[in-house]
């Protein structure tokens, strides 16, 4: 189920603010009756019109997408900076990211114009697992990394235990690489669970989303999932 100015807005007829005025306004039927209610929630077989013509519904779609580095995970910015949406200026479809990954991270995300898939996976019941590969600052032994696979407070919250593996320590370069994998999404958090206990990320790339990685892909390519893979991550949500 999804709000019913977001199925109009999804479908192109006008932004998700128009779409509420419409709305209210009166000019929007659900299965031949009125709606004026902005909280009303719409499943995929509900018939749909806008001042009596039938909305178009499109065909769910979701990608994986390699994201580079210097890219915004939304689909505009008012800083004039490369949205990850400009990489898809050939997909007709109203996609979005599902969550984020900062500037500078690099890696697996999903985009998708499915709203139940999306908050389905970001849902905290889903715990959706996230595995990061992070270049830090400074050589990090076992034992300072406990704190990780404990739990820690940034941001006035504990995160949840995170699994932890230092990869290698490079003494002449004085830096790790550490894997931790998580399931929350809470902003900018693996760089803030590093930095909370003295080891800041230099780099910082997501290597699986779940059960995807971005293997075949080179950073700005993307690939559609394939039914068996939506499939899959719809289980994921059921969690929930």
């Amino acid at each position: 189920m999804e709000r019913l100015q977001k199925v109009i807005a999804h479908a192109g007829v006008a932004s998700r603010r128009e779409a509420e005025k419409m709305i209210q306004a009166g000019r929007v039927k659900v299965n031949g009756n009125v709606v004026r209610e902005l909280g009303t929630k719409v499943a995929t077989k509900d018939q749909i019109e806008v001042d009596s013509i039938p909305i178009y519904k499109e065909e769910p779609v979701t990608y994986l997408f390699y994201k580079p580095d210097g890219v915004v995970s939304t689909v505009s910015d008012d800083k004039g900076r490369k949205t990850v949406l400009d990489y898809f200026n050939k997909v007709e479809q109203r996609i979005y990211p599902i969550g984020r990954l900062d500037y500078h991270t690099t890696g697996v995300l999903l985009l998708t114009n499915e709203g139940e898939l999306a908050n389905g996976l970001m849902h905290p019941k889903s715990e959706v697992e996230k595995v990061y590969v992070a270049k830090v600052e400074g050589m990090p032994t076992n034992a300072d990394l406990e704190p990780l696979r404990r739990g820690l407070m940034i941001d006035g919250r504990k995160t949840a235990p995170a699994k932890v593996t230092l990869l290698k320590n490079k003494a002449a370069k004085k830096n790790a690489t550490v894997q931790i994998t998580i399931h929350e999404g809470r902003n900018r958090q693996v760089r803030k669970m590093f930095e909370a206990i003295g080891f800041p990320v230099k780099r910082l790339t997501r290597t699986r989303y779940a059960f995807l990685t971005t293997e075949n892909l080179t950073p700005g390519e993307f690939r559609p999932l394939v039914k068996k893979e939506i499939d899959a991550l719809k289980r994921l949500t059921k969690k929930n």
